[in-house]
């Protein structure tokens, strides 16, 4: 007996599952040249015409027919979104949705249905695992620069504070927007106290590491990266969104100082960084395992995931050791992309698995940070000007990479 043909979708319902899936991509953080290939490549599948144009902050889609005479079934949508965050389960799970749709394994209804069911409720126990992978991640990024115990103790009970911070804020329209100098403040503020009354500090290095989960390495990774692909209007904003990142955690831990001292604590600040090599082999399986958390990878996924950070960082390290670090951070952003690509190709999956936690360790936001603080308390222009070379330094190396990872083995699935 013939099976019955699957009901054809309707050219309205068609544009509608596209603009669903375009809304969600760019909300699950997928960079703009990433995503205008995919939803172009969704489109022709389900028989559409699409130009996308994405940037940080909306999208424009406009459709056509081409079944129709030209100009008679024009459709422009205008989506308004905010900035994306990573989190790659859902985006696996949307790339998976699309794929099923667009082979006939699902019809655009069912495609609608599991996408919607993505939108369910975060449990409290995701939200725990978020707000402790947040100490997690700050004590780990410590043991990786071997600070000693009492700074890794203190980034990491600051960066448990700030992930709460986080989870409180982000429920909190009128709050949102403060956040980043809220966490600056709240980490200078314990830092500070610490270094008044308990022993000195690593004062800015504790800092740094108690914001490494806010810090916005990746989003200037990103923003450099869609420059280099001409996508100009959205590489320039989300630029721009990672400076004002920087600036407003500079600010919050600048004013956590100054208030102190106006209140007459001064801190007491050393530098020492004491710790045998167990302790950063310790701090780089945390730092992976936090990460995977912070990217909200499924747990199956979690040994790709783990291992690509891990693979990241020892990549850079050793490469840097023997070539300098600009080319540890290229060669490492290369095998990273190459890997990412071939694990789509190969494995039929988003490479954003491996690639961008294979480059998280990597990207200089820590590095904007500490020269704009630097810049800052020492009000020296030379000063800054060292810190932006190294992080000018750093950008160059890791977009390189990227652009010759994806030369090496080119992606077949563009997310």
């Amino acid at each position: 007996m013939d099976t019955p043909a699957r009901p054809v979708a309707s050219y309205a319902q068609r544009i509608a599952f596209v603009s669903e899936m375009a809304a969600r991509l760019h909300r699950y953080g997928t960079t703009a040249q990433r995503l205008e290939a995919a939803i172009t490549a969704l489109s022709q599948r389900l028989d559409l015409e699409c130009e996308p144009w994405s940037n940080p902050t909306g999208l424009i889609l406009s459709f056509s027919d081409p079944g129709k005479p030209l100009g008679s079934t024009d459709t422009t949508r205008v989506i308004r979104l905010a900035p994306g965050e990573n989190d790659l389960q859902k985006l696996c799970e949307a790339d998976r949705i699309a794929e099923a749709v667009a082979s006939g394994q699902m019809s655009i209804a069912q495609g609608h249905t599991a996408l919607r069911s993505l939108d369910r409720a975060v449990s409290t126990r995701t939200r725990v695992m978020q707000v402790l992978a947040f100490g997690l991640a700050a004590a780990a990024v410590a043991g990786l620069w071997r600070l000693p115990w009492l700074d890794i103790g203190t980034a990491g009970v600051a960066g448990v504070l700030i992930g709460v911070l986080d989870q409180y804020t982000s429920a909190r329209p009128g709050l949102k927007e403060a956040a980043e100098a809220l966490a600056g403040l709240l980490a200078g503020v314990l830092a500070t106290l610490v270094a008044v009354l308990v022993a000195p500090l690593n004062l800015n290095t504790v800092v740094i590491a108690s914001l490494v989960a806010l810090l916005p390495g990746m989003a200037i990774t990103n923003a450099m990266n869609e420059l280099s692909s001409q996508h100009w209007v959205s590489g320039t904003v989300r630029f721009a969104g990672a400076l004002t990142t920087v600036m407003k955690l500079t600010v919050g831990a600048m004013i956590a100082v100054q208030l102190l001292g106006v209140l007459g604590l001064q801190p007491e600040v050393r530098a020492s960084r004491p710790q045998p090599d167990w302790v950063e082999w310790a701090a780089i399986l945390l730092a992976a395992f936090s990460f995977a958390v912070l990217f909200k990878a499924r747990r199956r996924d979690y040994p790709w995931v783990m291992g690509a950070a891990i693979a990241g960082y020892l990549i850079a390290r050793y490469a840097g050791q023997a070539w300098g670090s600009p080319a540890g951070i290229f060669l490492s952003a290369l095998a990273l992309t190459a890997a990412g690509n071939g694990f789509g190709r190969w494995i039929q999956r988003p490479g954003a698995l491996i690639r961008l936690p294979g480059i998280i360790m990597l990207v200089p936001g820590s590095a904007s940070l500490r020269g704009l603080l630097t810049l800052v308390q020492q009000q020296d222009v030379d000063a800054g000007q060292s810190a932006l070379l190294v992080v000018t330094n750093i950008v160059l190396a890791l977009v390189a990479g990227l652009l010759f990872g994806n030369l090496l083995i080119p992606a077949r699935k563009n997310l």
